[in-house]
């Protein structure tokens, strides 16, 4: 029997989202490029969302529900881990459960990979609750490790990456901005992300975005450019343009 392997596997973890995930699935099934599968994960949730992820994968095979049973929280990371060793796409693409894609954003980021690039990204809009517009996050035209220093440039629902050039890679255990220490992983060793300039996804900003959490992500930045072997006195320097870079985006 001859297994059919998908383009692109594109990784959503959810936790109680029945309220987005349609919409988010939705958007994913608009897509012009339909060669992809879906990995969506159940990371403990009590809600219907598993059962929504059931019901749609009857109409379409392209989506694969991964539940492990439970209901205590893993995060963010390793529910997204668990998806990544799921999958089977030579490209992997990561999409929140309350996040939605444009139709052509697989398609873009398949036509810059066939140019050459190791991991995509692209601009993206972000929206509040309602859907209401609140700006315009540009995606720089190449992004190497030492660009992306200075704070995390790489929208999570907009990356793609190539297993090709970095295997399947997994991001780490981390509390917060484990996609940020990602991106650093993979542009350790000299690749270079490519940036697309249109907006090809919208994010949901999400409640709860108080001062507290803002002070637990700067330190936890902090502590990323540690690891990095980011030396003290330029590691100050890197985390006064990501502070700088943080307060443009909300202006």
């Amino acid at each position: 029997m001859i297994v059919t392997v998908p383009l692109f596997s594109v990784v959503i973890p959810f936790r109680n989202a029945a309220s987005t995930l349609p919409a988010t699935l939705a958007s994913l099934r608009r897509q012009t490029l339909e060669d992809w599968e879906a990995l969506v994960v159940n990371d403990g949730s009590t809600d219907r969302g598993a059962a929504l992820v059931v019901d749609l994968a009857r109409q379409d095979p392209r989506l694969r529900l991964i539940d492990e049973g439970g209901v205590a929280a893993r995060g963010a990371a390793a529910t997204r881990n668990l998806g990544i060793q799921a999958s089977r796409g030579r490209y992997v693409a990561f999409l929140d459960a309350d996040d939605l894609w444009r139709p052509t954003k697989l398609e873009r980021q398949a036509e810059a990979f066939a140019a050459g690039a190791p991991m995509v990204f692209s601009s993206y809009q972000r929206m509040d609750g309602d859907g209401r517009a609140l700006g315009v996050v540009p995606a720089a035209a190449r992004v190497a490790w030492e660009d992306a220093l200075g704070g995390n440039p790489i929208g999570c629902l907009t990356a793609a990456y190539d297993t090709d050039r970095f295997g399947r890679a997994e991001m780490p255990l981390l509390p917060m901005h484990e996609d940020y220490a990602f991106w650093l992983a993979l542009l350790r060793d000299g690749a270079v992300a490519w940036g697309l300039p249109e907006v090809l996804a919208d994010y949901r900003v999400r409640p709860g975005s108080v001062s507290a959490n803002k002070v637990r992500g700067a330190a936890a930045v902090w502590r990323i450019l540690g690891a990095e072997g980011v030396r003290p006195a330029e590691r100050v320097l890197h985390f006064s343009r990501y502070v700088r870079t943080g307060l443009a985006r909300r202006l």
